[in-house]
């Protein structure tokens, strides 16, 4: 019986410390990918929307690289872009770069290391890798 007992107290113990580890807080690092990746796919699903407003072609491009210090004037430039604001979608886009910004210049501003600062690189989108068979 003692056996049982160590083996159903141990997965217990196991079952827990696999809930806790899910449950833990992002890190900053964790929260900026994911927003930026939300962002986005956000800014492409409105780009190749079927009910695409004229002024969502006249917006900057928005194609965002946590790791490239160009990132936040890219940020900058799309918050502070005047077309568009009759657009919900596009201010609730905005909303969320106004957002990655203050996180990145704020909260994480000692986390995060910038890899490149290479401008061009946000002007195009960014390809997923290639998967060889």
């Amino acid at each position: 019986k003692l056996p049982t007992m160590k083996m159903l107290l141990l997965l217990i113990a196991l079952l827990s410390a696999a809930l806790l580890a899910s449950t833990a807080p992002p890190t900053c690092y964790s929260r900026v990918l994911s927003l930026s990746k939300e962002i986005t796919e956000s800014f492409k699903e409105l780009q190749t929307s079927k009910t695409v407003d004229s002024c969502v072609e006249t917006l900057p491009k928005l194609y965002l690289d946590i790791h490239n210090y160009c990132v936040l004037a890219k940020l900058r430039d799309f918050v502070a872009y005047p077309g568009c604001d009759r657009m919900v979608e596009v201010n609730e886009l905005k909303e969320k770069a106004r957002s990655l910004y203050t996180i990145l210049i704020s909260y994480c501003r000692r986390d995060l290391v910038f890899l490149t600062d290479d401008c061009n690189a946000l002007e195009i989108p960014i390809s997923p890798p290639i998967e060889h068979a």
